[in-house]
């Protein structure tokens, strides 16, 4: 996702599309001539007006077509051979909509040039506005260092090299605050762990550019907490020999590929609302008519057997990265978590009351507090514990690992269900987990979660071999 911080330049698309949907429905008026006793049998008692109804149709179909063809999305680093390309693809397919609503409307009399002549006048018109847009807004980064982002960049290599003489340009107002790197360059303001407190100090920054293939996992984890809590945008750039995953954004700055971490189906604003609401009925259901008298007996059969609390806590990684604590009821006769010790088969730490509550997978219903309070969600990506985090990031793709950390982690998910659950005895086991984890966020649906859950409960019923 793209933030922007006190800019005023996110108002020039709306300000675009409004000024384009006034230029095609005014001309429109002028230079169509839409015979009213054509449209009558549509609907006399709707359509008093000659004009309504294509209104209605050039506007829907103007912001469908521009939507898919991200007519819209022109950035300061976008060439205006791109925005010639977009200028013709939207002209085409709005030529198309055009000529279609005449076919529908057989009886409307216009000459074909009279329709040429205003779908040229109209894209005359919006053409001029987007591309003077473009170059006043060049001249002002240029001549008044107006429209700056400030950016900071961590790394060495070619890339990085390139990268930095491309925001050079002026013209695309880039203003490169700091560059950190281990490596032994000229002209660098200091290593990569100064550039933790660097930004620390300096919360103006809009974007940070890490050569990701140069940072370990624990790097790249603080810089995504530090864009995500501060509002700032985070891209990677890689080593030009790779190939690139779909689960990250490219963007090429002139030739350079850039990578940000793609906006998951699932947090748009309508799925995550929807996710969302979800959650907090199901987990409110269990909280109320489960925990509510489960948690009472289960805390007289834990004390009974071992000291200490009836939850037990630890910490895991959240979304981007985020730290919380996840509760669960407590299984173990120790009430401290070992450094990345998952419970293993036969395991002299699990009390009697807890292999029961692991083996049917009752210990984990307290998490549904984590999911109430926002932290997780009823499906999704189980959480790591954070040592885990760290040695799983090694034997997995970077790009892979850094998208299953975008969305929130689920009480049970894909990877679960398909048996990749609990201990990890071998790579596969990791490698596996995480292809289902990617699976499921591209693939998203509320009918996927429902089935989820069923499939969780069924394998609960049946027993499962990793469940000790």
């Amino acid at each position: 996702m793209d933030y922007k911080r006190g800019r005023y330049s996110w108002l020039l698309r709306p300000i675009l599309i409004i000024y384009d949907l006034f230029v095609i429905n005014i001309f429109a008026f002028y230079l169509l001539s839409f015979n009213e006793e054509n449209l009558y049998f549509f609907s006399k008692s709707f359509l008093n007006d000659k004009n309504l109804l294509y209104v209605l149709y050039s506007t829907f179909f103007w912001l469908l077509s521009t939507f898919f063809l991200k007519f819209y999305e022109v950035y300061r680093y976008t060439s205006i051979f791109n925005i010639l390309t977009l200028l013709i693809k939207q002209f085409l397919v709005y030529s198309i909509i055009v000529f279609a609503f005449i076919g529908v409307f057989r009886s409307i009399n216009l000459q074909a040039f009279t329709v040429l002549e205003y779908i040229f006048y109209s894209f005359t018109a919006i053409a001029s506005i987007k591309i003077l847009s473009f170059y006043i807004l060049k001249s002002v980064r240029s001549f008044l260092k107006g429209n700056l982002r400030y950016v900071v960049i961590i790394g060495s290599g070619e890339s990085i090299y390139d990268l930095k003489n491309i925001l050079s340009k002026k013209e695309l107002g880039y203003n490169i605050e700091a560059v950190f790197s281990n490596s032994s360059q000229e002209n660098l303001t200091g290593d990569i762990k100064a550039s933790f407190k660097f930004l620390e100090n300096n919360q103006h920054i809009d974007e940070i550019y890490c050569a990701i293939d140069e940072l370990s996992e624990k790097q790249v984890n603080e810089y995504v907490k530090y864009a995500n809590i501060n509002h700032c945008n985070i891209k990677f750039v890689p080593n030009t020999l790779k190939l690139y995953t779909k689960r990250l954004n490219t963007d090429y700055y002139n030739y350079l590929p850039v990578l940000s971490i793609q906006e998951a189906a699932l947090n748009n604003d309508f799925n995550k609302f929807l996710k969302r609401a979800f959650d907090v009925l199901f987990s409110l259901f269990i909280i109320l008519f489960i925990l509510s008298w489960l948690s009472i007996l289960l805390f007289i059969l834990i004390k009974l057997e071992s000291k200490g609390p009836l939850f037990y806590r630890h910490k895991r990684n959240g979304i981007n990265y985020k730290e919380f604590y996840c509760y669960k009821y407590r299984s173990l006769s120790v009430t401290k978590e070992i450094k990345g010790t998952y419970v293993k088969q036969n395991d002299s730490r699990v009390t009697k009351i807890g292999k029961f509550l692991r083996k049917t997978s009752i210990d984990e219903l307290p998490q549904f507090i984590n999911v109430l309070k926002g932290e997780m969600s009823v499906v999704g990506p189980r959480p790591h514990m954070l040592s885990y985090t760290d040695d799983y990031s090694k034997k997995i793709d970077k790009y892979n690992f850094i998208f299953r950390h975008h969305v929130k982690p689920g009480i049970t998910g894909l990877a679960q269900i398909k048996g990749y659950r609990g201990e990890v005895e071998k790579d596969t086991d990791i490698i596996n987990r995480i292809k289902y984890d990617n699976f499921y966020i591209e693939n998203w649906s509320l009918l996927l979660d429902v089935k989820i859950i069923i499939q969780t409960l069924l394998n609960i019923i049946k027993g499962e071999e990793k469940a000790y």
